[in-house]
């Protein structure tokens, strides 16, 4: 019998400040190619999460795992170049940058050769169209040559998600990528995510849960530090522990009714490895 090996997994993972426990037995496994969600309430541990799978925080005990490798040890910096990226709640952009120049520095940053990039532009003229087809992806191809700083603020969101792609991840980790995104920009953000190749694992920590259920094929719902559910949008959708997590839907969680019966923006099927 064949076993597929998960995009990324952790076992048993737990995480505690003093008496305060953030995190605690946490055992997740991500498909390669399936986009899932992370909810739950403030403090429930999910940005925490996403620093110990990065190495941002060094866990107390369990393991984390990038396909076969146990990357529970490395440095976050060795985690980006084995395929493992994270976006953050702010904005880390280069503001004096146009996008094209930005998004460039950051492929020949992946090449090894950002440190001669300025004095040797015309020779990278791979490492530009590679740059510009990344902009393209995200629909900012027509905008690439604009500073970082007068870029809409979905844009710039954007363009953080275009630097992660630059370093062609294996499973990327968003967290609140619609954040401070006014509204009618937010759903074209999480499109453009949708879009990604299969190829890459998409988490996401979102507190809008149109959002949510609109483009998770599955959502984790974690609670005290804890993995309370995970499931399909359905799933989580009739599941009454949820719903009395999030006070009685006051957070926004649809009644399955609400979810269409073929799901959301994606089926699992889509991106079964």
């Amino acid at each position: 019998m064949t076993t597929t090996v998960p995009a990324l997994a952790t076992r048993g993972l737990d995480k505690s400040f003093g008496s305060l426990v953030v995190a605690k037995g946490i055992e997740l496994t991500l498909p390669q190619g399936v986009r899932y969600a992370l909810i739950g309430p403030n403090g429930a541990g999910k940005t925490t999460l996403i620093n110990l799978m990065t190495g941002m925080l060094r866990p107390d005990g369990g393991g984390i795992f990038l396909g076969e490798r146990d990357i529970s040890t490395l440095a976050p910096e060795q985690r980006v170049k084995q395929g493992l990226v994270r976006t953050f709640q702010i904005n880390t952009l280069f503001a004096h940058l146009n996008a094209l120049e930005a998004v460039t520095l950051a492929v020949c940053e992946r090449r090894g050769v950002a440190g001669e990039f300025w004095r040797k532009l015309p020779a990278y003229r791979e490492a530009v169209e590679e740059a510009y087809a990344i902009l393209g992806q995200l629909m900012l191809a027509k905008d690439c040559y604009r500073l970082t700083r007068e870029l809409a603020y979905g844009q710039q969101r954007l363009l953080e998600i275009a630097l992660a792609l630059a370093t062609r991840p294996k499973v990327l980790l968003l967290d609140e990528p619609a954040a401070g995104v006014p509204r009618d920009e937010s759903a074209e953000l999480f499109t453009a995510i949708a879009n990604l190749s299969s190829d890459i694992t998409v988490l996401f920590i979102e507190h809008d849960m149109n959002l949510v259920f609109r483009f998770a094929s599955r959502i984790i719902v974690m609670v005290g530090g804890r993995i309370l559910v995970e499931g399909t949008p359905q799933e989580i959708a009739a599941d009454p522990r949820v719903r009395e997590v999030y006070l009685g839907g006051a957070h926004g969680v649809p009644h399955e009714s609400m979810i269409p019966k073929s799901g959301n923006r994606f089926s699992e099927q889509d991106h079964a490895p």
